[in-house]
C-alpha cells in the first residue's frame, strides 16, 4: 500500500479542505499551529487571558478540556469574551469521557475533539474475547452513543477531531488488534464510517502515540487506507506526551517531521510540558522547515519501496568492529574545524580527562567515533574511541595506529588497500561507486547539502538494498542555523523517518553549534527513535485543565531523582485521562488522582493510590527500586 503520493518528493497529500469556523484546514491551505490551554475552564478570566497569549504567539486553534457539563458551557463564555476582546480564532472542545458535554460544546464552539477509545467505552484493561457477534453488538452500542453528537455537528456546522490515542485503545480493540497501529486506525474508522453514514464530512483524524515508531506507522496506514478508499480527510500531527525542553523538541521534530517529510499532514501541535504559548514558536520553526527551496531534483521516482514502512524491522548489514549488524547506531563528533585539538575539547561529546589521575572518564553520552580532520593529535585517546582523519593525513602519519581509520573521497578510494578499515563519504546526489563490493571494510558516510535530504537518503537505502549491499551507513547531517532550537529541529526531522525505517548505522552530526549540544542532540534523535537507549525516557503530558498538579514543576523534581536510570521509561501524567493508558509503554506511572493525591503505577497496573502529593516522588523512587531498577547516581 502506499501511504504517500511519492516516496522521492514532499508531495503533500491531497486532502478534504475542512472549515472550522472561518479556518480551512486541508487541502492548498497551508500547515496550521495550534496548542491547548492548561487553564481550568471553568477560570474564565484565566481561559481567556491564556488563550490570547497563545493566539498572539500564532496559535491559530485553541483547544480547551471539556470534561463535564459545566466545562463546556463554559466555553461559550469564553469564546464570547474573546470575541469582545476582537479576537475570532476558533475554539476546540477537548472530550473525552462524556457523550454529553461534547453534545453542549458542539452547540458552543467550532470545533470538538472525541477520542475513539474513551468516548463511548469505559477502558478496564481488561482482556476479554468477543465473537463476531459480541463485537458487532459493541459496534451497534457505539454508534447509538456517537450518532447524536454527529447530527449536532452536521447541523451546527462544527468541525469534529477523531483523535486515536495509542495508550487509550479501547478493551474491544484490544482484544481483536492488540496495542498496536492497525488497532489505532481501525479505532477511528470506526468511527468515521459512522460519520459517512450521515454524510458527514467536517472532520479532521490524528493517531498521536508517545512511541515515535507507532505513531508514524499509524498514520501512514491511515494515509493509505485513506487513499485507498478516494477519500482523504486533513490530518492532525503530533506526538503525545512528548516531554520538556530538548528532549521534548527531538522527539515532537522526530515524529512530526517523518510525516512532514512525505507530504502527510495538515495542522500540528508540538506538545510540550511548557506553558502552551511556548509551543507556537516551536512548531513555526518546524513548518518553515518545509519552505524552503533549496531542493535536489531527483530524476527518477519509486512506484514501490523495498522495504515494509508500517513495521520497523532493521536494514541488515555487515559488522564492522562496532557498526553495522547487531550493534546500537554510533555517534560520531566532530573537530575538524578546530585549529588545535586539546583535551579540553573532547569533553563536548563525553570524554572528560584528569590529569590528576592521567584516566579518561565517559560519560552515558559519550560519542563512539570522533572526526579530526587535517588535525593532529599529541595525546593518547581512550581505546573505546575510533579517530577518523583525512585519507593524506592517515596516509602519513597514522596508517599503523590501532584506532585511527582514514576518511576517503570517492577519488581517493583507487588508493586505498581493499582489505583496509576506512570511511567514505559519498554525496547522496552521486551514483553509487560501481566497484564498491571490491571494498569489504567500508563504512559508507552519506551526506548532502540539499534540504530534502529524507528523500536523497532513502534513495540510497533503496539502491543499496536493490543491489543487496549490505555496507554499513553513517548519516552525516549537516545544519548551520545559528539557532540552536532550529538546529535541533530541522536535523531530527531530517533523518527521523530514516531511523524510523530502521536505516542507518551511526548519526554524525554537523554544524556551527557546541559540540556538547551537537552530542546531545545526536543521542535524542536515537532514542527518540528507540534505536539506541542512553537515558531516562519521561512521557510527560503537556498539562491541560485537567491537570491535578504543577507538571512541570513535578518533572523537574522527578527528573532530578532519575535522570540518572539508564533505559528506565517514566510517565508523569496529570490525570487519569492521560494515565495508564497515555503513558502506554511506561516502566513506571505517576498520575495525578485528585487534589493533592497521587496513583504510583508499574506499567499499567496501578499499586499504590492516593499517595500524597509531598510524598509522591520519593514513594516512587521506593517502587522503582523494590522491582530492582534502582541504580545509585556515580
Amino acid at each position: 500500500m502506499k501511504y504517500c503520493l511519492e516516496f522521492l518528493s514532499r508531495k503533500r497529500i491531497p486532502t478534504r479542505e475542512v472549515s472550522i469556523g472561518r479556518l480551512k484546514i486541508g487541502g492548498t491551505n497551508p500547515l496550521r499551529l495550534q496548542s491547548m490551554t492548561t487553564t481550568d475552564t471553568m477560570e474564565t478570566e484565566k481561559s481567556v487571558e491564556q488563550s490570547i497569549r497563545m493566539i498572539d504567539a500564532g496559535c491559530e486553534l485553541v483547544r480547551l478540556t471539556a470534561p463535564s457539563k459545566n466545562e463546556a458551557e463554559n466555553l461559550g463564555k469564553i469564546r464570547d469574551e474573546l470575541i469582545k476582546r476582537g479576537y475570532s480564532t476558533p475554539l476546540v472542545a477537548d472530550i473525552h469521557f462524556t457523550p454529553n458535554a461534547a453534545e453542549i460544546a458542539a452547540r458552543l464552539v467550532e470545533k470538538v475533539r472525541v477520542n475513539p477509545g474513551n468516548y463511548a467505552d469505559k477502558k478496564k484493561f481488561e482482556e476479554i474475547d468477543y465473537t463476531d457477534e459480541s463485537y458487532q453488538n459493541e459496534l451497534k452500542r457505539i454508534e447509538e452513543k456517537f450518532t447524536p453528537l454527529v447530527v449536532i455537528c452536521k447541523e451546527y456546522n462544527t468541525a469534529m477531531r477523531i483523535g486515536t490515542n495509542h495508550g487509550s485503545l479501547s478493551d474491544r480493540i484490544l482484544s481483536r488488534y492488540g496495542d498496536t497501529p492497525e488497532g489505532m486506525v481501525e479505532s477511528a474508522f470506526e468511527f468515521i464510517r459512522i460519520c459517512e453514514k450521515n454524510n458527514y464530512f467536517n472532520l479532521v483524524i490524528s493517531m498521536k502515540a508517545s512511541n515515535t515508531l507507532v505513531m508514524v506507522q499509524a498514520y501512514r496506514l491511515l494515509v493509505a487506507e485513506m487513499l485507498k478508499n478516494g477519500r482523504c480527510y486533513p490530518l492532525h500531527l503530533g506526538v503525545t506526551e512528548a516531554g520538556d525542553g530538548e528532549d521534548g523538541r527531538i522527539k515532537s521534530a522526530v515524529g512530526i517531521g517523518a510525516l512532514l517529510e512525505d507530504g502527510i499532514g495538515d495542522t500540528i501541535r508540538v506538545s510540550l510540558t511548557e506553558e502552551p504559548e511556548f509551543e507556537i514558536p516551536v512548531a513555526q520553526k518546524l513548518a518553515e522547515k518545509f519552505n524552503s527551496t533549496n531542493d535536489f531534483k531527483i530524476g527518477e521516482s519509486l512506484s514501490e519501496l523495498p522495504y515494509n514502512p508500517f513495521s520497523y524491522s532493521r536494514r541488515l548489514t555487515k559488522e564492522l568492529h562496532n557498526i553495522g549488524g547487531k550493534y546500537v547506531p554510533v555517534v560520531v563528533a566532530d573537530l575538524s574545524e578546530k585549529q588545535q585539538i586539546t583535551t579540553a575539547n573532547f569533553y563536548g561529546f563525553g570524554y572528560n580527562y584528569s590529569i590528576q589521575l592521567d584516566k579518561w572518564n565517559l560519560q552515558d553520552l559519550a560519542a563512539d567515533y570522533v572526526y579530526i580532520g587535517q588535525n593532529m593529535l599529541d595525546f593518547e585517546v581512550p581505546g573505546t574511541l575510533g579517530i577518523l582523519v583525512d585519507f593524506s593525513v592517515w596516509k602519513k602519519n597514522y596508517e599503523n595506529k590501532v584506532g585511527y581509520y582514514p576518511f576517503v573521497q570517492k577519488n581517493e578510494l583507487s588508493q586505498l588497500s581493499r582489505e583496509q578499515r576506512a570511511f567514505l563519504a559519498l554525496e547522496c546526489s552521486d551514483a553509487l561507486p560501481s566497484n564498491l563490493q571490491e571494498y569489504p571494510n567500508l563504512v559508507l558516510v552519506l551526506k548532502t547539502k540539499y534540504s530534502n535530504k529524507t528523500q536523497l537518503f532513502r534513495k540510497v537505502f533503496v539502491e543499496l538494498l536493490n543491489q543487496k549491499l549490505d555496507v554499513p551507513i553513517i548519516l552525516k547531517v549537516e545544519n548551520y542555523s545559528s539557532d540552536a532550537e532550529t538546529f535541533q529541529l530541522y536535523v531530527s526531522s531530517d533523518c527521523g523517518s530514516l531511523f524510523i525505517d530502521g536505516f542507518g548505522d551511526g548519526l554524525w552530526l554537523s554544524g556551527n553549534q557546541p559540540s556538547t549540544l551537537m552530542n546531545s542532540t545526536a543521542f535524542g534523535i536515537l532514542q527518540a527513535t528507540r534505536t539506541r537507549i542512553s537515558k531516562t525516557e519521561y512521557i510527560s503530558c503537556p498539562s491541560c485543565g485537567r491537570t491535578l498538579f504543577d507538571l512541570q514543576e513535578t518533572t523537574a523534581k522527578i527528573r532530578e531523582r532519575t535522570s540518572h536510570l539508564k533505559g528506565i521509561k517514566i510517565g508523569i501524567m496529570g490525570c487519569i485521562v492521560n494515565g495508564p493508558g497515555e503513558m502506554a509503554d511506561a516502566d513506571y506511572g505517576y498520575v495525578g488522582t485528585g487534589p493533592g493525591k497521587i496513583n504510583l503505577y508499574k506499567e499499567k497496573t496501578v499499586v499504590r493510590k492516593n499517595v500524597a502529593e509531598d510524598e509522591a516522588v520519593q514513594a516512587l523512587i521506593d517502587l522503582i527500586k523494590e522491582n530492582g531498577d534502582w541504580v545509585e547516581a556515580n
